[in-house]
């Protein structure tokens, strides 16, 4: 068993795109019309192009969005990425306009950062000691 894909809870699948693709550097892999509005709009890690999928989810439901809407006032990040350096990737993404709510933190071998992706979710990105 593996995890193949997960959700995020987006208000607006076209700026979820252009954020996750154009400023974060995935890529995206679906793209199939749902109805007259909706998508299934997925986006990949181009280091792992078959790998896990990220679902840009519409936020049709109310309990999503008051899930969503509630981690967010409890400053709870909604997934989690990996990267080599959050240092590094926290200086990358704040020269491109991403607002951080959580600036690095070193917290034994893992240091975390979390930040806001526009579209109502935050998201912690997070790097391990070599």
């Amino acid at each position: 068993m593996k995890i193949h894909l997960t959700s995020v809870f987006v208000d607006d699948q076209a700026k979820a795109l252009t954020f996750y693709t154009e400023v974060l550097g995935f890529v995206k892999k679906h793209d199939v019309p749902l109805g007259e509005t909706d998508r299934w709009l997925t986006v990949a890690s181009p280091e792992e192009p078959g790998g896990t999928e990220l679902l840009l989810e519409p936020l049709g439901h109310p309990a999503a969005r008051t899930y969503r809407d509630a981690l967010v006032a409890d400053g709870i990040p909604l997934a989690q990425f990996a990267v080599d350096d959050v240092t590094s990737e926290h200086e990358r993404l704040t020269g491109l306009g991403v607002r951080f709510v959580q600036a690095p933190l070193e917290m034994g071998p893992v240091t975390t950062a979390v930040f806001d992706d526009t579209c109502g979710n935050l998201i912690q990105i997070a790097s391990q000691a070599q």
